[in-house]
């Protein structure tokens, strides 16, 4: 008797996850705004850092990317950061 109340209780439980997962099961235009505000969380600021270090650079006198690499690495280690807060939460 207590195996049949077991087994009841875990199909119980397996049913109300099942359900509980159609309820909350994502739309194809919902996963899409979430790749795309993702994807704008890690390109923006990588974006942001090249025109800032070429700006920099451009003020400099003679030919140097220095800026323009640094704030690059820059933008790609705060992307990633962006992006991976993004999908934790």
């Amino acid at each position: 008797m207590a195996k049949l109340d077991d087994l009841k209780k875990k199909i119980e439980h397996q049913t109300d996850r099942m359900q509980k997962a159609e309820r909350e099961r994502h739309t194809l235009i919902g996963q899409t705004i979430y790749l795309g505000t993702l994807g704008l969380v890690f390109v923006l600021p990588v974006v942001g850092g090249a025109y800032l270090g070429h700006w920099i650079d451009s003020m400099m006198e003679g030919y140097s990317i220095r800026w323009t690499m640094s704030f690059i690495l820059l933008g790609l280690m705060v992307g990633m950061i962006n992006a991976y807060l993004l999908i934790r939460k």
